[in-house]
């Protein structure tokens, strides 16, 4: 075997085991809360020794940094996604960006647990607070250029943006406390009941109200005064 090769099998080897320390993290995060989360409770629960944990991620500080740049650029990367692939509307893009939020792969309740511990510690934590605060920030803003597109003049679509944000980190919050009352298809139902009431000219519950083209618009007969 050639030293390139096995340098590259050591990367892909030494990626693929902290990929697997910061999922078990997320699983002690959900389980155990921000301060029951050490580096013996995860080495414990993912069957290693203390030792190949800090060979990785030297101290409970970098582990739990790593995790949450983990679960934000996995975020981001999934609304983005959602954007790509949406119709060229802007309430299809905007329907997709909020139904995305409860997805299978993003809305589980262990991610959303370690999402509240991390939160939990932000006003505390300057590196924590940053780095959450940039990933909403950006949300925030691609969502009101969307809304902006789609109120009347007069209307703030800033404000309303961030109505849908809160809205969505409500339903979040909730999914997270109270399972039980709250499906994650219960809450997504929730978000796209939000859409209908807030535009109703774009959206009902269903999905993107279809626009009419201008050219056929133009050929629709006017309405007779009564």
């Amino acid at each position: 075997m050639s030293t390139s090769t096995s340098t590259g099998r050591t990367r892909i080897n030494r990626a693929e085991r902290r990929s697997e320390l910061i999922d078990a993290t997320i699983d002690c995060l959900a389980r155990y809360g921000y301060e029951g989360t050490t580096i013996g409770v995860v080495a414990e629960a993912i069957g290693m020794s203390r030792g190949i944990v800090n060979f990785h991620f030297e101290t409970k500080e970098q582990l739990l940094l790593e995790t949450l740049r983990f679960l934000s650029d996995e975020y981001r990367d999934h609304w983005r996604a959602a954007l790509t692939q949406a119709g060229p509307s802007a309430a299809e893009r905007l329907w997709a960006m909020v139904l995305a939020d409860f997805d299978r792969r993003i809305c589980t309740p262990r991610k959303l647990a370690a999402w509240c511990a991390f939160r939990g510690e932000a006003k505390a934590r300057p590196t924590y607070r940053s780095m959450c605060n940039d990933t909403d920030q950006e949300n925030l803003g691609v969502v009101a250029d969307l809304c902006a597109e789609l109120v009347p003049a007069g209307i703030d679509a800033h404000k309303l943006a961030r109505a849908i944000v809160c809205m969505l980190e409500g339903l979040w919050l909730h999914l997270m406390i109270a399972p039980k009352n709250l499906s994650r298809e219960e809450a997504r139902d929730v978000a796209a009941s939000h859409l209908a009431i807030v535009l109703p000219e774009h959206f009902t519950t269903s999905g993107p109200i279809p626009a009419v083209p201008s050219s056929l618009g133009r050929l629709l007969p006017e309405a007779q005064p009564s």
